[in-house]
């Protein structure tokens, strides 16, 4: 894997310079998150895909301080993809990333022809207990995100670097990120995406439930769903080979 920082906002790639013969995926990590969660996808789909993940401003090695709005971060996605000239840009997220794909594919129709959105929904309420814990113990929060963000049957090892990525992250960032995903609501404007997109949930997910994917797939005319089991929230980290599957399989059928 490669790594690199463009007009401050860093990322990790599975090739560099980028193939301008195949689709790139930008994967895109939630709430407090870092590039870091995407290792296995970035590596594993490599071969057929350009492969890059970012770290959102504020969050990992990025410059900045983080956005308090999910367009925000999407208007700084679309400027990076733009940037890197990434050829066929798919929109790759999950939880936040996820809602920032949706805006992605909402406000920037002529840049994709395609989306994957993976354990998120078109609106996603934050509980309040989560924002007290982010603001006044934010060690109690990073510990509660270990015990819930995984399926119970999940290696716990394998989240050691998702978790070290949250505990590094400044609070202020991360209160902001959820901030942004409690005002986050497109319900209304999910007819409005026309092409073809894959939804993918997972069975064991406490923090965006199966039903918030279910919706999404309702509601948008040219959806795939997949559920992946045995996975909660970090589906991509519990179920590497499942997930890549699924994106290998989908973007595969996509005419580009």
């Amino acid at each position: 894997m490669f790594e690199n920082k463009i007009n401050g906002m860093n990322f990790i790639s599975g090739a560099w310079p980028l193939d301008p013969g195949k689709p790139t995926v930008i994967f895109i990590h939630g709430s407090g998150g870092s590039s870091v969660m995407w290792k296995a996808q970035v590596k594993g789909l490599s071969g057929s895909f350009n492969t890059i993940a970012v770290d959102l401003p504020g969050h990992g090695k990025s410059e900045g301080f983080g956005m308090n709005s999910i367009k925000a971060y999407s208007d700084a996605v679309a400027d990076f993809i733009k940037d890197i000239e990434a050829p066929s840009p798919v929109a790759c997220g999950l939880s936040m990333g996820g809602a920032i794909s949706l805006q992605l594919l909402l406000d920037n129709k002529e840049m994709f022809k395609t989306g994957i959105l993976i354990n998120t929904g078109a609106k996603l309420r934050v509980l309040p207990l989560i924002l007290n814990m982010v603001q006044n113990d934010y060690k109690s929060y990073v510990d509660s995100f270990a015990l819930t963000a995984a399926a119970p049957t999940t290696d716990y090892s394998v989240m050691m670097d998702i978790i070290e990525a949250n505990a590094q992250c400044n609070p202020f960032v991360v209160y902001n990120d959820f901030m942004a995903c409690d005002s986050f609501d497109v319900m209304s404007r999910l007819p409005e995406i026309t092409m073809p997109v894959l939804v993918m949930t997972a069975v064991e997910d406490k923090l965006s439930p199966p039903k918030y994917g279910t919706y999404l797939a309702d509601n948008i005319k040219s959806s795939v769903l997949v559920s992946i089991d045995g996975a909660g929230h970090m589906s991509p980290v519990e179920k590497p080979a499942e997930v890549n599957g699924a994106i290998a399989d989908y973007i595969g059928r996509i005419v580009f």
